[in-house]
């Protein structure tokens, strides 16, 4: 699988070597490389949105855990996200969002804030996952509360819809004892979108969050404009297909209108085309590497993609 790390390493390795990109004379595709040197600073302040059910206003780039944060204890594995998260708070992101069944990420992600005074910065959204029953769930959050090192969270999503009517009960309990500040659902595969439109318009959650990307865009039919016509607050997973994307655009310069949207890189132009969508709130791609969050938080600023932009990325990855 051509993966955006495969993707990042040989655009490097092009460049050293005096092919590639070294040919190209498009800065931005050239930023897709490694850099050496500080963290980059960004053209402006993160764009922020409101969240409808209430009117509270978010950056637009959150950042996931599954897999980046699935680490152990050594330094090796923790420095570079302790500069993930210095990175992400500097640029004024705010939303983070794990689950207990993300292996240690629920574990690694407390600690690293609280060693670093964090918790304030951090809007945490977790997620009821994988267990059955009022108890089995009431258990499985106090356990969340334990490994976040926190008494409450902003965001607790039900996970893939499982055992639903029980554990939202048991979120939305929790919102009324003021232990959770919002209540969601989630998927993360367009065939279940149908099911989650359904069960969006008999609940009205707070939020929910749903797989939606420039190549993968069932989502348009009937869950965003619902969402947006109900005030339900959306967070885009798998912008990146996984890393898929970046083996599509390889060798490909960006469009032509890409400086003018403010779009530096490849990924900026994946994670803007989820943001153009009016009903979308927030995109949380997942990364442990500094120089990606970096260009992830890029994806932040600037203008929201016109509809030709937006078709003009469709037809380039069709």
């Amino acid at each position: 699988m051509y993966t955006r790390r495969r993707f990042l390493t040989s655009t490097a390795i092009a460049a050293a070597a005096g092919i590639g990109l070294a040919a190209c004379r498009d800065p931005a595709q050239a930023s897709q490389a490694e850099p050496t040197a500080a963290a980059p600073q960004l053209a402006g302040p993160l764009n922020t949105r409101p969240i409808p059910s209430t009117g509270e206003k978010i950056p637009v780039i959150g950042m996931g855990t599954s897999g980046s944060f699935e680490v152990g204890d050594t330094a090796g594995e923790r420095d570079p996200l302790r500069e993930v998260l210095k990175r992400f708070f500097a640029a004024g992101a705010s939303l983070i969002d794990t689950a207990p069944t993300y292996g240690t990420a629920e574990d690694v992600l407390g600690a690293l804030l609280a060693e670093q005074g964090l918790r304030p910065k951090a809007w945490i959204a977790t997620k009821l996952s994988g267990v059955n029953g009022r108890e089995a769930g009431l258990a499985q959050f106090n356990d969340t509360l334990r490994r976040l090192k926190t008494d409450k969270v902003e965001l607790l999503q039900v996970h893939n819809l499982g055992d639903l009517k029980t554990q939202l009960a048991l979120a939305r309990e929790l919102k009324a004892e003021g232990k959770v500040r919002y209540v969601g659902v989630t998927h993360y595969l367009e065939r279940a979108q149908d099911e989650l439109a359904a069960v969006v318009q008999a609940e009205k959650p707070d939020f929910l969050q749903i797989n939606y990307s420039v190549v993968t865009r069932g989502a348009e039919k009937r869950v965003l404009p619902q969402a947006q016509d109900l005030g339900v607050a959306v967070l885009i997973n798998r912008a990146f297909e996984d890393g898929k994307l970046f083996a599509q655009v390889k060798d490909k310069p960006l469009p032509a209108w890409a400086a003018e949207a403010g779009i530096a890189s490849w990924a900026q132009a994946f994670l803007k085309f989820s943001l153009s969508h009016p009903a979308v709130t927030v995109v949380i791609p997942a990364t442990g590497k500094p120089d990606r969050q970096s260009d992830n938080l890029g994806a932040g600023t600037g203008p929201d993609l016109t509809e030709a932009q937006r078709q003009s990325l469709i037809a380039a990855l069709a």
